[in-house]
């Protein structure tokens, strides 16, 4: 295999290097040069002046980045904490001989492959306290008000984590219900003989068999959810009064609503260490669950 590798490496450089130069330009390089803004002063046309950390000491102190720091962890916690365990339980209800098993494996993905934007368009029609479904039904059941989900800053936050678990729990069921699929027949079988119901075969069967694939889904949910933008963008732009402000919309907001490019630029570099040290802590806790479970 390595003598066949080695006669053709010069074709296979050929073939990798077009995507990789395209890869270099277009994502590698922004993200540095992102990333070294963060250290100047620019409001995208001037000349940029080198302000050292400055950008980074703005950032400590400011209220409005720290209340959208909060609102990104929620969006974490009750991703994680709401999307996998419901992934799991329902990709093992779907991975028996549940009746209809085909029409809710693709009921429960659909939200996933359409777009966010339109996602965020069509919760925002029914959730809309004017004109919304959410309005019409509750008028049909006797109520003679509809809440403002979306405006109320309380509730705002938690109505859009509920429309996040909605389009992305269908993607961790996926996930699960393929690890499923992995676990031999045999082990299932032999549960059976010794008599092991159906709650016993979960937790001591399929769950500590389920680790590694939990540990990769959590990486998942937290890095998606610590650059959460388009959902939040489009149904609140992060209000109201920031309450649903969360760390991309509030770069956006600092970059392109009043040109601070190189503050954005400082936003950026946080978000991604931060994204980095939550997904590293969750990867080692995960993993260490795992090898107790072994």
């Amino acid at each position: 295999m390595t003598t066949i590798l080695q006669k053709n490496k010069k074709f296979i450089v050929a073939g990798l290097a077009p995507a990789l130069i395209i890869y270099l330009i277009f994502v590698l390089y922004p993200i540095a040069r992102s990333f070294f803004y963060g250290f100047y002063n620019w409001n995208g046309l001037s000349a940029p002046k080198y302000t050292g950390l400055k950008n980074f000491a703005t950032i400590l102190t400011d209220p409005v980045f720290w209340g959208s720091f909060k609102n990104n962890i929620l969006v974490v916690v009750i991703s994680v904490l709401g999307q996998i365990p419901m992934g799991i339980l329902a990709a093992v209800a779907l991975s028996g001989k549940l009746k209809g098993a085909a029409f809710f494996r693709t009921a429960f993905f659909v939200p996933m492959i359409l777009s966010t934007v339109v996602v965020g368009l069509l919760w925002s029609t029914i959730l809309n306290s004017q004109v919304g479904l959410l309005k019409t039904f509750l008028h049909f059941i006797g109520f003679t008000t509809s809440p403002d989900l979306l405006g109320t800053p309380k509730t705002a936050i938690y109505t859009l984590c509920g429309v996040i678990f909605w389009q992305f729990v269908g993607l961790y069921m996926i996930i699960f219900l393929a690890a499923l699929q992995n676990i031999p027949a045999e082990i299932s079988e032999a549960a059976d003989i010794d008599g092991a119901t159906e709650v016993v075969k979960f937790f001591q069967i399929r769950l500590p068999l389920l680790w590694d694939t939990i540990a990769s889904a959590a990486v998942l949910c937290i890095s998606g959810s610590m650059r959460t933008f388009d959902l939040i963008y489009v149904m609140t732009g992060g209000g109201p009064a920031h309450a649903t402000e969360v760390m991309a919309t509030y770069m956006y907001n600092k970059t392109f609503a009043v040109y601070q490019y190189g503050y954005g630029s400082a936003v950026s570099l946080v978000i991604a260490i931060f994204s980095f040290v939550f997904i590293i802590i969750s990867r080692v806790l995960l993993l260490r669950q795992a090898e107790k479970g072994a």
